[in-house]
Formats: structure tokens, sequence, C-alpha cells
């Protein structure tokens, strides 16, 4: 694809890496000349300083031969003219990153009189994907396939687990549950594990089924699935806000401890169902004056990540269930790694997944068949979704006899609408998709798993 991305901050510059390795011709606008200096000269790409609303630089940059224009710089408005002067000169596709409540509340509007293809909010994703992980308190990220009906859930191996030392290949005769783990991350090295693999307490794993089987398995090694009923966020930006009015929705008690003055009553206005704190939510003392540890869930939402991280390790053991940290720095990820926090969200890195999941989905009319992605392990792994079309050397073969890759697991067919766990007999028919977990970055079609 020919791509244009108009903004090199850390969104423009994280898929500016990852698409310019998937085949894609690349051209990236910045009015900062030392940033698109480093990404020309770091990745394989085109590079233009200028202003991206400008119709000249589009050109310039190739905007008549364009399949896609991504706007991702710090305004909303410079996106959005991005994208419109775009579908006027080169009829491409376009997306856009916006930020503002106000723009997000006339989500629906704005794509359809602009003809944008899709409007990307971080901070509302990210209040989504913390959702999520409060209804599901013990899984450190969920991820979803086959729309909703399949589900991948990664969670930690607690100590004096039933599955400690356990091989994989005695996996499904000791719990009886139609799940399979399919990847596995152990001191920073991650696997995609076969029969002999043998588990670990501290592992990191992945699994996929469908929502009550993973239910059910987690109820066989006494993890308990029920969410949250309270949680104590400190910060109140606007992750805050849009999380809130979803957990309130979901009967979630929120308590919000906001350190200035004009932004809690702000708060207030636009969260009547919150309490909201005045309060310095760093201080141990105030942390304890509003019961942290009568709390079943902590959110440290501040503007810095030094400190969302030392209130992790703090809330990691006052309060019951779960503990969220914000990172907005991207390098931070090894030191991250190393500490005991629970679940890390990342909206940068939310909104350049999300951005490339479009992208590959996108690629579907131009040869790829690639429906959903998903990056896991600090970008290590892939989990690709794939619509499967006739192929001699794909379909109607068991997975057995298949010549599959190494470093790579196919763990799930939707068939329908009944999703399978696959064994070594079952196989790929036309219509299904399957879902691969792998090491190898940048598949584009299912034939791709099997070897040349």
């Amino acid at each position: 694809m020919n791509i244009i991305i108009v903004g090199c901050g850390k969104v423009g510059s994280t898929l500016t890496e990852q698409l310019s390795k998937e085949d894609n011709s690349i051209c990236v606008i910045d009015q900062n000349s030392d940033v698109v200096h480093y990404l020309t000269s770091e990745y394989d790409v085109m590079g233009m300083v200028g202003n991206g609303s400008s119709y000249s630089v589009l050109a310039e940059a190739g905007i008549e031969d364009a399949d896609l224009l991504i706007a991702v710089t710090e305004s909303d408005e410079l996106n959005l003219l991005c994208c419109v002067i775009a579908r006027k000169a080169g009829k491409c596709q376009t997306i856009a990153r916006v930020r503002n409540p106000v723009y997000s509340e006339e989500r629906k509007f704005l794509q359809q009189e602009l003809g944008l293809s899709m409007i990307i909010n971080p901070e509302f994703t990210a209040a989504v994907e913390i959702s999520h992980l409060l209804c599901f308190p013990n899984a450190l990220g969920i991820d979803t396939f086959s729309r909703g009906r399949a589900e991948m859930l990664r969670f930690r191996i607690p100590q004096n687990s039933i599955l400690h030392n356990l091989a994989l290949k005695d996996f499904s005769s000791t719990f009886h549950c139609d799940v399979l783990i399919c990847a596995v991350d152990r001191d920073n090295q991650v696997y995609i594990p076969s029969g002999d693999f043998v588990l670990k307490s501290g592992d990191i794993i992945s699994i996929i089924s469908a929502r009550q089987n993973a239910v059910e398995f987690f109820r066989k090694i006494r993890i308990k699935t029920t969410q949250v009923k309270n949680t104590m966020i400190i910060g109140g930006g606007k992750i805050a806000i849009y999380l809130t009015k979803i957990l309130t929705k979901l009967g979630i008690s929120v308590k919000i401890i906001e350190q200035d003055l004009k932004r809690c009553e702000i708060l207030s206005e636009a969260l009547p169902d919150a309490t909201i704190i005045h309060g310095d939510g760093s201080k141990e003392n105030v942390l304890m004056e509003e019961r942290i540890d009568q709390m079943d869930s902590f959110i440290a939402m501040t503007n810095f990540d030094e400190e969302n991280i030392l209130l992790s390790l703090f809330a990691k053991k006052k309060v019951r269930s779960k503990v969220v940290t914000k990172i907005n720095r991207l390098q931070l990820n090894e030191v991250i790694h190393n500490l005991d926090l629970d679940s890390v969200v990342y909206p940068k890195h939310l909104t350049a997944h999300r951005i490339l999941q479009y992208v590959r989905a996108t690629k579907n009319s131009i040869g790829s068949n690639v429906q959903t992605l998903y990056r896991m392990y600090d970008d290590r792994v892939e989990a690709l979704e794939f619509n499967i079309h006739e192929n001699p050397r794909l379909t109607g073969i068991p997975l057995a006899k298949l010549n599959l890759k190494s470093d790579l697991l196919i763990c799930c067919i939707t068939r329908d609408d009944k999703v399978i766990i696959p064994g070594g007999q079952d196989k790929i028919l036309p219509g299904d998709t399957v879902i691969v977990v792998t090491t190898r970055l940048g598949l584009q079609d299912a034939q791709d798993i099997i070897q040349n």
C-alpha cells in the first residue's frame, strides 16, 4: 500500500516502524526536520518537512496515488483538515486521531460528513481496554477475535498453582477444557510452546477459547473471574472521564482523586455518579484516608510515568484484585518488564495497534486476508485471524500433516458460529477463519504459514 503518515510523534513513529516492515510504501510528513531525518535514515521511507494540511505538500508526497493517509499530529483540527484535503485531492482512505471529547461525541457525524475511514481516540481506546481488564481482573490483557466469539487472555501463573510443572501434552487430559495455551513469556523470552513444554510459576501465558470455556478453566485452576465492584483512580484526565462513564454503566463504583481543584469541579459536573476527591493521590496518607485497602481495583493515571509506577507498586500490597498502570513512554518497556506490576496500558501503543489492524484489514482487497491482528509481549508476538479461501496446500488437510513454518501455532478455527480449539486431525475448510499465533512478524496471507 502507498501510505502517507502526517505527524511523527510517538504514534506516527511507531506506525512508520511497523508499516515500513510490511511491504508498504511510506511517506512521512512533519514540521520537525530532525524527526523526519531520523525516520528516513532509520527506516526505508520517504520524508517531507512541511505542513500536512497543505495541498502542495500532500501533492509532492504523492497524495494522488496514495491508498491511505493517516493523520496523527497533536492537533485534532489539523488531523481532520489533512483528511478532508486528502479525500478531495486523492480520493484515498483516511484515518484521523481525534482526542477532544467534544469531537468524540460527534464522531459518527464527522466520519460520515467528512468521509473519514476511521476516527481513533487514544484516551477512549485506553478506557475501553482498562474496562475489559476490570471485568476480568486476573487477566493481564484481553484480545477478541471472530467478532467476540473467541478471546485471548494473558495471565501470570501464580505460586503454588496446579499449572506449575505441568507439561502441555498433559493439559487437555488434566482439565478437560476447550482451551489452548498458545504463547508463554518466561524470563523475557517468548515461546510458541510444543507439547513437551513444561509450565512454571511466574510464566505469563496466553490462552485462547470462547469466553465461557475460559471462565470454566479459571475456576478449575482456582482463579476468580468476577468483575470488580469498585475502583480508585488517581488522576482526572480524559481517560478517567471516559473510563468512569463506562464503569458506572457496569455498576462499578468509582472514586477519583485529583490534585487540581478546577479539574475536580469539571469532573464533578461531568461524572455525577462518581465520587471526586480533591487531594494529592501520590501521598500515602491521602490514599489510606480514602480507604485504598477497601478497594477491589486501583488505576494510576497521572501525567507522570514514574509516579504511576510507584503508586502501582504501593497499591499492589493494598487492593484486593486489580492494579492498572498507565504508561506513555514506550522506552520504559524493559524496566517495566522487570517490575512486579499487574496490567500496564500504553494509550499510544493501543492507538498504533488499532490503526495497524485497520491497515491489515484494508489489504484484504489487494491480496491480504488478515481479518484481525494483535501485537503482544512488547510487539514480539502477533496473533492474526485469517479468512480462509480454497487452497490445496492448506484446506482439507489434517493439521498434523500440514508443513507449517516453525515458531507458529494454529490455535483456533471458527466455523459458522462454532469456536474450535483444533487437534492434529482437524482440518481447515474454505469459509473458516483461523487464528494463528507466531513470533514471525508481518504475515500477510494464510498460505504464508506453510513452508515453501
